[in-house]
């Protein structure tokens, strides 16, 4: 049995049609059929049912499935392997980065993998911190930057890489900003305005009023730290951001500090605790460890 012909047939099973498999895999169709009846004599069983308008795998086919895969799977997992060894780190590589990611230099930390391994693709997805881990356990990322509430991610590896305090943003006119600090009851009375669900720093304010028995309700959402700034900067609400970023703001904004209880801004690089890295995930794992220290 060839490689090739255990290729051949996931991908017709994949794409249920001898004729997108050859599409697929840039060979000639009659010859992908070729090889799969060659495979069928050799194992002395049908795997594919040719009756149907697609084409499905049999009983034999559906046992025989997961091997094939596992056998593709072992022959790339080895062929990574001697690349490391012999430091030849290629290949692809899918980032993933928590929406309104403002404080991780996260471009400079790209192009310095970049410069390092040129022949890795690297593939960047935005997305809300929730949706991240799940693509994490399915394996459609490989790590990612990730907020991080007061529970550990479960089924992953996680390592810190930022810590900061968050406070009310407000327009310096308002009533509470010349205070030091909010409570977070106060502060739920007035005009919330917030990061998406499923951001860090959301997921650990919605945990800290339920704890609290504090209903909230935020006014206006938005993915864009930058524009929270601009809307809390025109009195249409407290924004709550990390005091860093409201720092940067300069006079635009007045940051509040947010104290019983104190809420932290937690941004971690998260990797699947259930299957092995590939060597250029293993890369940008160490970069990072290297590059990022918690702030």
């Amino acid at each position: 049995m060839e490689l090739r012909q255990l290729e051949y047939f996931l991908a017709v099973v994949e794409e249920r049609s001898f004729t997108r498999a050859a599409e697929r895999l840039h060979v000639a169709q009659p010859g992908v059929s070729a090889q799969m009846r060659r495979m069928e004599r050799e194992l002395g069983q049908q795997l594919l049912d040719r009756s149907g308008p697609e084409v499905r795998p049999t009983q034999a086919g559906a046992t025989f499935l997961p091997y094939a895969r596992a056998a593709l799977d072992a022959v790339s997992g080895g062929r990574l392997a001697l690349d490391e060894l012999a430091g030849l780190v290629r290949g692809s590589l899918s980032v993933g980065i928590v929406t309104s990611c403002s404080s991780v230099p996260v471009t400079d930390l790209l192009a310095d993998f970049h410069r390092g391994y040129p022949e890795v693709e690297i593939r960047l997805v935005e997305a809300p911190s929730d949706q991240l881990a799940a693509g994490l356990h399915a394996g459609d990322l490989d790590v990612a930057l990730i907020g991080v509430a007061t529970k550990p991610p479960e089924g992953l590896h996680h390592r810190l890489v930022v810590d900061e305090p968050a406070v009310a943003g407000m327009a310096p006119e308002d009533a509470l900003a010349a205070r030091r600090a909010v409570s977070l009851a106060e502060l739920c009375e007035r005009p919330l305005l917030c990061l998406p669900r499923g951001t860090g720093l959301r997921t650990m304010l919605e945990e800290a009023c339920e704890s609290a028995g504090i209903p909230l309700r935020v006014t206006m959402e938005v993915g864009d730290p930058q524009r929270l700034v601009e809307l809390a900067e025109r009195g249409l609400g407290a924004a709550v951001l990390p005091a860093p970023f409201v720092r940067r703001q300069g006079s635009r904004i007045r940051g509040v500090e947010i104290s019983a209880p104190g809420l932290r801004a937690r941004i971690a690089l998260a990797w699947s605790a259930e299957r092995a890295m590939s060597p250029a995930g293993q890369a940008f794992i160490d970069l990072a460890g290297a590059v990022l220290v918690p702030a």
